[in-house]
């Protein structure tokens, strides 16, 4: 697809500024009414979903050019999803989102590169992950744990962690307790090691395709050749990319891909996880962008008139992973739930994503302090998520604002309750 094919959705809006909001209808405050980031730090239409719309129209029309001030605006943008969850309430002919990473590839064809995703791209030929670092410590983060490589043994699962989790050392902890559930319940595992590699979703949000399918064509080729018939990842990022970016590559992997608490809250089902212990705390829960509505998995691209689209087959955000990490949150005794204000497929963003917090560090982490606001207004004892991206990015913000408010991965918790890790740990 290319920016001209989305002519008529850009053409169709109608410029309503639903794409700023909430669904009225879902709005319990005027506080927290607002679901874009950028619109709302930046209080200038062109910073909207809709404003980016009319920009892609007129630079296709030859009314205006592409410069580094538009391209700057189009890279404002944490592709998290909002404005199209919102739009297409209203309208659900026009495919927001699409348009909105059609934009940032049309810029790379054009040259209008930000130096930072440069950097980040840069990186991936490198080292094949967005942070820059070694290769070949890549696969640290698991040494002492009696888990199968997959480059030398066949496993019913593969562990994927993901670039941030492979890295982060405050993270460390996470990433190896993720692999410790899945083994206290028996199951198969194995990991790439220092041969695992970017999945590439990165890369095609940043608007360099090629290099998207190039990772993509690297893991397909080592999950086929690995015969496993599941991949677990506790990356949101790489979950979304992986169920919908990779079958619209035409690269879909040869297995079922769950997220870790997908896997997780089967474990629970089946008897093979037990959450007995009691965590006594109130906590809220974080939607992660690409958890939740940008999880959705890919359907097809539909080249007919969109107003004759069966509902079935648009992408509204609805159908992502919202009751699961709540399932488990509700399953462990001694924990509450305190839901804030924008939640589901209309949750506020945490600001790490589409590029932003490597290019506008200030934007992300004014983006996660709105929401970490949020958060404390719930009267909540700690915010839980389920992303490393969210982790990272929130407890940095909280850190840097002098919020106290302690930031937890799901999967933690529930190694608590399960006995598996210490309580301490949190």
């Amino acid at each position: 697809m290319a920016l001209a094919d989305y002519k008529r959705d850009m053409e169709g809006c109608s410029r309503c500024s639903s794409c700023k909001w909430v669904p009225f209808n879902q709005i319990k405050s005027w506080r927290f009414a607002k679901n874009c980031p950028s619109i709302c730090r930046y209080n200038f239409h062109a910073y909207s979903g809709s404003g980016k719309m009319i920009i892609g129209n007129s630079i296709l029309e030859g009314r205006s050019e592409l410069n580094d001030a538009v391209a700057e605006i189009i890279f404002r943008c944490q592709l998290c999803g909002a404005c199209d969850a919102a739009c297409k309430v209203y309208r659900d002919d026009i495919d927001l989102t699409e348009v909105l990473l059609e934009l940032r590839a049309h810029c790379i064809e054009e040259g209008q590169l930000l130096v930072e995703h440069m950097a980040v791209i840069d990186a991936l030929k490198r080292e094949d992950n967005v942070l820059g670092e070694p290769k070949a410590k890549r696969g640290e983060w698991a040494e002492g744990l009696a888990l199968k490589d997959i480059n030398t043994e066949s496993c019913e699962v593969i562990f994927h962690a993901g670039c941030r989790y492979s890295y982060d050392p405050d993270l460390r902890d996470t990433v190896r307790g993720q692999v410790q559930l899945l083994l206290a319940a028996g199951v198969d595992v194995g990991i790439a090691g220092a041969e695992e590699s970017c999945c590439g979703g990165r890369a095609y949000e940043l608007g360099y395709r090629g290099e998207a399918e190039n990772y993509a064509d690297d893991l397909l080729s080592r999950v086929k050749a690995s015969g496993a018939k599941v991949l677990v990842t506790g990356c949101a990022d790489g979950y979304a990319h992986l169920r919908y970016l990779y079958p619209r590559m035409g690269k879909e992997l040869p297995c079922e891909v769950l997220h870790i608490t997908q896997y997780a809250e089967r474990l629970i089902e089946q008897g093979k996880l037990r959450l007995s212990r009691e965590v006594p705390l109130l906590v809220t829960y974080h939607d992660p962008c690409h958890l939740g509505r940008m999880s959705e998995p890919f359907l097809t691209d539909w080249t007919d008139d969109k107003l004759k689209r069966p509902m079935s087959l648009k992408r509204s955000g609805r159908k992502g992973i919202f009751d699961t990490p709540r399932n488990i949150i509700t399953s462990i005794p001694g924990m509450e739930l305190a839901e804030m204000e924008r939640i589901r497929e209309y949750a506020w963003c945490c600001g790490a994503g589409g590029g932003v917090l490597e290019a506008f560090p200030d934007f992300a982490a004014w983006t996660a302090v709105e929401r970490l606001e949020e958060a404390a207004a719930t009267g909540a004892e700690a915010l839980v998520t389920a992303c490393p991206w969210c982790e990272r990015v929130f407890r940095d913000a909280a850190a840097e604002s002098d919020m106290e408010l302690p930031v937890y991965d799901l999967v933690d918790l529930a190694l608590i309750s399960a006995g598996i890790a210490e309580p301490a740990r949190v």
